[in-house]
């Protein structure tokens, strides 16, 4: 039980040296007197319990998936590196594919309790970084999928492309000779 309580308190304190980074939790903790890392674990179990009872999971559960790695997304390309532009380029390609799975099979999926704990769970690990959950599931299921039907896929895309073009154009004509 010590081992446990020592364990805790090492990650308090890496906890609230993070969150330290942040001038507004800075204030806050003054002006109140709680703890920063109170805050910060109070709305991740709010959090977490709102998905879990599904009060919201879906909302909830999808802005997670956006907001952090939209920011990550902003701050990679903002760096000269491209290491980062990958990471989060392969988080999008994945979550992007599984966002189009779910709208195939959510009629099923919504009657599974924990749905949306589960899918957050995902998400989670699909964008921290130390998981690599996206590079996993794109090296092991999109990846390979995409390159055995590259052709298929680039010929599609070329004939709708042709097709979206001559339509384009089709309307174009008939608008300008009917402002005639």
């Amino acid at each position: 039980m010590e081992a446990a309580q020592v364990k805790a308190h090492y990650y308090i304190a890496q906890l609230d040296k993070e969150l330290s980074k942040y001038p507004k939790l800075n204030q806050f903790q003054a002006a109140t007197g709680v703890p920063k890392t109170y805050l910060a674990l109070g709305g991740g179990a709010f959090l977490f319990l709102m998905i879990f009872f599904n009060f919201a999971g879906k909302l909830l559960s999808n802005l997670l998936g956006w907001v952090y790695p939209a920011y990550r997304s902003f701050k990679a390309l903002e760096t000269p590196e491209k290491e980062d532009d990958k990471q989060w380029l392969t988080y999008w390609t994945v979550y992007g594919f599984v966002s189009i799975l779910e709208s195939f099979t959510d009629v099923l999926l919504y009657w599974f309790p924990f749905y949306f704990m589960i899918k957050t769970v995902f998400l989670l690990w699909l964008m921290i970084p130390y998981f690599n959950g996206a590079v996993t599931v794109y090296t092991r299921v999109l990846r390979p999928f995409l390159v055995q039907h590259r052709d298929e896929i680039d010929s599609s895309y070329q004939n709708l492309k042709t097709g979206v073009s001559a339509v384009a154009s089709e309307f174009s004509a008939n608008t300008a000779g009917a402002a005639q």
